[in-house]
């Protein structure tokens, strides 16, 4: 990773986490040298590596129409909406937090339902804009990954992301309110494996890394939304995105299994500052900025008793795949593990032995089962 991306010597450190300024703000557009090349085999064997084949065949059997098959002529009242799941009055001990001493002691009702309403605008926009670096990411597989089932699979998931991004944009211009500029902390991490040139890192840091805390997140939205469109949204996305993880872990196995101690070390060095970028964009601070309270003065208001670590229960389950498909590619152990210390120290390793996405997203196929349904219901 480049030097100005590196995270702190002391990853805990949040006053260093807060003053990385943010340069996506004002850009319409985003350059990254993208340092690859580009990869043609002349082995045409399909089926050679047959898991992959399997996400293949499934996924060509999964597309969906983000403007056909959603309810898009649902009527969503968000302040409706965010009332119905968080109240209308605060509730800071339910949430975890102590403000007594901050301006949060003395917000209302319209403070309250705001924040909630900007939080959703603000993590469905880091939804958005990570699926557009998913895009760029599963297209550079296709360029430089060297087995033809690899580059079938990865073009199925170019469509995936485009449809991702398609239908995030749809609802968070139509439905809501728009949406924030990309995260800091999460637009490095994409400029990071965009750049790196080595194959195999955009799988560990999209496929595994993003993609993995990605799909914690949207089944946690699924669950608390009573809004049917974004139910129905994130049912659909979840079942690409459950494909997009198992690919990254099934072909990162096979090809780690043959790395170096030394080779391993870069990767799991390449894992814990992904992890960190992804733990620090979830202190939401552009939040609270447009709330009008210091961003360390509301994440101080979160933390519990004198641990100096960044925990929030919440934002800690969302590592939930993340770490067991890292021990499922020998990234924990490896090196005397220091990878599993490193998820120690920034308090998610407890995840280790959930399960993986290997074979997982077999249950996560939300596409065809109403299709199923549906047919049933017409027969």
């Amino acid at each position: 990773m480049t030097d100005q991306n590196t995270v702190s010597a002391d990853p805990n450190d949040l006053d260093a986490i807060l003053s990385v300024e943010n340069p996506y703000v004002d850009e319409a557009v985003h350059a990254v040298a993208d340092n690859c090349d580009a990869i043609f085999t002349w082995d045409y064997e399909k089926g050679a590596r047959p898991a992959l084949n399997k996400l293949y065949e499934k996924a060509k059997h999964s597309q969906w129409n983000g403007e056909t098959d959603l309810p898009w002529d649902t009527d969503v009242d968000p302040e409706k909406l965010t009332a119905q799941v968080f109240g209308t009055e605060p509730m800071w001990e339910a949430i975890g937090m102590n403000v007594a001493g901050t301006p949060l002691a003395s917000w209302g009702s319209a403070e309250w339902v705001k924040m909630h309403m900007e939080m959703q605008n603000w993590s469905l926009s880091q939804f958005m804009h990570g699926e557009q670096g998913a895009l760029i990411c599963t297209a550079k597989i296709v360029e430089t990954v060297p087995w033809i089932d690899a580059k079938y699979y990865a073009a199925t998931q170019v469509m995936d992301e485009a449809r991702h991004v398609e239908v995030f944009a749809k609802y968070l211009d139509t439905k809501l309110t728009g949406h924030y500029p990309l995260n800091a902390h999460l637009g490095m991490l994409l400029d990071d494996i965009i750049s790196d040139s080595r194959w195999d890192m955009t799988y560990l840091g999209m496929q595994v890394m993003v993609e993995g805390l990605a799909l914690a997140a949207f089944g946690t939205m699924h669950m608390i939304t009573p809004d049917p469109l974004l139910k129905q949204l994130l049912r659909y996305v979840m079942s690409d995105e459950a494909r997009h993880v198992a690919f990254g872990v099934l072909s990162l196995k096979e090809y780690y299994a043959e790395l170096s101690d030394a080779e391993l070390f870069e990767r799991q060095q390449f894992a814990f500052e992904a992890a960190i970028h992804m733990r620090d964009r979830l202190l939401s601070q552009e939040v609270w900025d447009r709330m009008g309270v210091s961003p360390k003065v509301a994440i101080m208001a979160s933390k519990r008793g004198d641990n100096e670590r960044l925990e929030d229960p919440f934002q800690m389950m969302l590592f939930s795949k993340i770490v067991p498909n890292c021990k499922k590619l020998g990234l924990l152990d490896a090196n005397n593990g220091w990878l599993r210390q490193k998820f120690g120290e920034i308090g998610v390793i407890q995840f280790e032995d959930w399960a993986d996405t290997s074979e997982e997203f077999l249950d996560f196929d939300a596409v065809n089962a109403d299709r199923a349904a549906a047919a049933a219901e017409s027969a």
